[in-house]
């Protein structure tokens, strides 16, 4: 039974809902009873081990996983009160507004300037005076415009891998999303860029809602309000949300014996 204690309250309405989701691919079922509200403009973090369902889960809150050919859902998914899987709605601005950031840096084989002036293209955008003024405000956000002012023409791929995962959140903040997804987003950087990172989502949170799946419980410990994490008990078995709540609640005071055996490391 999933376990909520001090789980955010949204009583505007805002944020993320969810009730009793599943999910499959093709006839593997891959989530099952998955129920939690997610805190507008707070940091969440999804912990558990490989193949329980983290990063799947993620990928439905922006319906990447439509892209896979026999996936399906059953259940509700809202954002702010709009169920996102309702009929009609357009996947791609859904995407604008829950932007996602990959383990992997991503960034297109473009420079600098025209990486992040990508999406506002996209929208319409056609001013050269918006635009420099958009990709300066985003690289700002990023926290990477002072190390890349003075060279806005230079290939993104040019960068650093750190650079390169803070060019690609600059990119989706170009489009002013409400939900930041970050799958991994540190496993493949330095240390060094992993602080900037972790600084970044830091001043990002309090105007934009961070979801970020992580295998360090130090991160989730430094970076999180809250924490939920995912089991698949058996394989063969879907995975679910075994405890949901504050991160410093879970960590010194889990409810189920599984969150104390992981977070203490004893299996995962």
């Amino acid at each position: 039974m999933t376990v909520y204690r001090h789980a955010p309250q949204n009583p505007k309405g805002e944020g993320i809902h969810v009730e009793d989701f599943n999910f499959w691919y093709g006839d593997f079922h891959a989530l099952t009873g998955v129920n939690l509200d997610i805190a507008p403009r707070k940091i969440t973090a999804f912990i558990g081990p490989s193949g329980c369902g983290k990063s799947t889960f993620l990928r439905c809150m922006n319906r990447m996983n439509d892209l896979i050919e026999g996936t399906r859902e059953e259940g509700l998914m809202s954002l702010d009160g709009n169920d996102i899987y309702a009929a009609g709605v357009d996947p791609v601005d859904l995407r604008r507004r829950v932007g996602m950031i990959f383990q992997q840096p991503n960034p297109f084989p473009k420079s600098i300037y025209e990486n992040v002036a990508f999406g506002p293209r996209l929208q319409g955008v056609t001013s050269k005076g918006d635009l420099d003024d958009i990709v300066e405000e985003s690289l700002k956000r990023a926290n990477l415009w002072k190390e890349v002012s003075g060279q806005l023409g230079k290939n993104g791929l040019a960068l650093s891998g750190g650079q390169q995962q803070r060019l690609c959140i600059a990119r989706v903040l170009a489009v002013q999303p409400d939900v930041l997804l970050m799958d991994e987003p540190c496993s493949a950087i330095d240390p060094t860029s992993v602080q900037k990172v972790e600084d970044l989502m830091a001043e990002l949170a309090p105007t934009v809602t961070i979801i970020i799946v992580t295998h360090s419980m130090q991160q989730a410990a430094r970076v999180s309000d809250y924490m939920a994490f995912f089991l698949q008990e058996r394989a063969g078995e879907p995975a679910t949300l075994i405890e949901y709540g504050d991160t410093s609640e879970i960590f010194s005071r889990p409810r189920d014996p599984r969150t104390e055996s992981y977070i203490t490391g004893r299996f995962g």
